[in-house]
């Protein structure tokens, strides 16, 4: 009986935190990407304007990208295409 009560758990009767690692892993990992493809510019533009800004109102998200698009456009600086 106490073969099956300890399955999947340690010495002390706490179950291993693999899935707590491997879920911390699996955000960073996601954060580390979206922040790379530039998935979140809105939301960083959107919180550095509420600290440095406090007044201006934000552009609409779709403006946003607009005009991110046609600056990238139109100087390419270094990127790999």
């Amino acid at each position: 009986m106490a073969g099956t009560e300890m399955r999947g758990r340690t010495a002390t009767g706490r179950v291993p935190a693999l899935a707590g690692w491997a879920g911390r892993g699996a955000r960073s990992i996601r954060w580390y990407v979206t922040s790379l493809m530039g998935d979140r510019a809105y939301d960083v533009y959107v919180a550095h304007l509420a600290v440095e800004h406090p007044g201006q109102p934000p552009q609409a998200e779709r403006e946003f990208w607009v005009q991110r698009y046609r600056e990238q456009e139109s100087t390419p600086g270094a990127r790999c295409c």
